[in-house]
């Protein structure tokens, strides 16, 4: 057991590295699917907790509550199985971000870099085509 003058330090640290690693997981989620679907799935954060306090703690949450739980998750499940799709043009573009060789991602390096996800400056040529995407770092096109 713990002496009680440390318990304080380790919840401050515990906290605070939840809290980092929390937002620096909303930031990347941000980058890859979009604003909408990342506030979506970061606002279910208290649902989850109160679902764990039921479970755990017995807690007993109103009517209201669930009603609420509802509508969330059904958001949730209808933006999770979005089909978007139809026909878009990306401009050209020249960023760094972490990638793999896709469709969007055509430019040269050697054969190891090929396989594994890897991270530097390119340049994106203008390409026209239809492949189901989500509102991300590639797909910033007006409806």
């Amino acid at each position: 057991m713990l002496p009680v003058q440390f318990i304080p330090t380790i919840s401050l640290i515990i906290g605070a590295l939840s809290y980092g690693v929390s937002l620096v997981l909303f930031i990347h989620a941000l980058r890859e699917i979009g604003s909408a679907r990342t506030s979506t799935w970061f606002a279910s954060g208290p649902f989850i907790g109160t679902i764990l306090s039921v479970i755990v703690l017995g807690e007993r949450p109103p009517v209201e509550y669930w009603m609420a739980a509802l509508l969330m998750l059904s958001g949730m499940f209808f933006l999770y199985f979005e089909v978007h799709r139809h026909i878009h043009q990306h401009e050209r573009l020249a960023h760094a971000h972490p990638h793999e060789h896709d469709e969007h991602h055509r430019h040269e390096h050697n054969e190891e870099e090929y396989k594994s996800k890897h991270d530097h400056y390119h340049v994106h040529e203008p390409i026209t085509h239809s492949h189901v995407h989500w509102p991300d770092i590639h797909h910033r096109h007006i409806h």
